[in-house]
């Protein structure tokens, strides 16, 4: 089959592509690197001719409120009116687990408005809800920062190893449309505030972590159900102690 992947030079893109690749299918790795754009649809329609399906896995380039709803909106409107004019069967989405749960967040938001587009449209779909990568865990730690201290919540997360969401992500996509909404987490829920020690520790920084029940994720206050999947979620293999003593944080 003929798969296009949207963002697909991203950390999620560029390794489902390998994925798809390696199981005999023609796979389209499409970015504005590659000449294709969703915002300006420069080079879309060429990109989706004789596609079977699509799956799109862009991110915004800036998460500002404002920004991020016009990039998500913008980008699906024309990329569903492209797959409908190319006759598309399946398109496939990656969002966040939570999304919903979470309107004080201006990303999470923007991925909700994202997700109505998809159920709006006509063309098949799915819908893939993911927790969060370990490979951001360090992004989310940084962003934290006050001085010396790391204020994060200690809500339950339950990370994701970004290969666990990729191989989920393969098999969602080759399979028939849901039309509907999957989720996939880690194997373990951790405490926020315990995941930053832990990669703190294996960095040998020294900074101190502060619990902070009103510490901000993405604009909004967390609980320990907020970014955690449901109990019928798929769950990845990979734990993030493991990931953490094999990533280049170890090293």
């Amino acid at each position: 089959m003929k798969i296009v992947v949207i963002g697909g030079t991203g950390l999620i893109g560029s390794k489902l592509v390998g994925l798809l690749r390696g199981k005999g299918h023609e796979v389209v790795a499409a970015s504005p690197n590659s000449g294709v754009n969703t915002i300006t649809r420069e080079g879309l329609a060429e990109a989706l001719s004789g596609a079977d399906i699509v799956v799109d896995v862009a991110n915004s380039p800036s998460f500002e409120d404002k920004a991020v709803l016009e990039f998500f909106e913008t980008s699906g409107r024309n990329l569903l009116a492209a797959e409908a004019a190319a006759g598309v069967g399946h398109h496939v989405a990656l969002s966040v687990v939570g999304a919903d749960r979470l309107p004080e967040s201006g990303y999470l938001r923007a991925k909700v408005a994202q997700e109505t587009l998809i159920k709006a449209s006509k063309i098949p779909f799915t819908i893939l809800r993911s927790t969060q990568f370990f490979e951001f865990v360090g992004a989310i730690v940084e962003s934290s920062a006050r001085g010396n201290e790391i204020h994060v919540s200690p809500a339950l997360l339950q990370p994701v190893g970004s290969d666990d969401v990729v191989t989920a992500l393969a098999k969602l996509s080759l399979g028939k449309p849901v039309n509907g909404i999957v989720e996939v987490g880690g194997p373990e829920k951790i405490p926020l505030d315990g995941i930053a020690r832990t990669y703190l520790a294996a960095k040998r920084d020294s900074r101190r972590v502060v619990a902070d029940v009103h510490a901000r994720y993405f604009g909004t206050e967390l609980n320990d159900k907020s970014l955690t999947a449901s109990d019928n979620s798929l769950v990845g293999s990979i734990r993030f102690e493991d990931w953490l003593n094999q990533s280049p944080v170890a090293a």
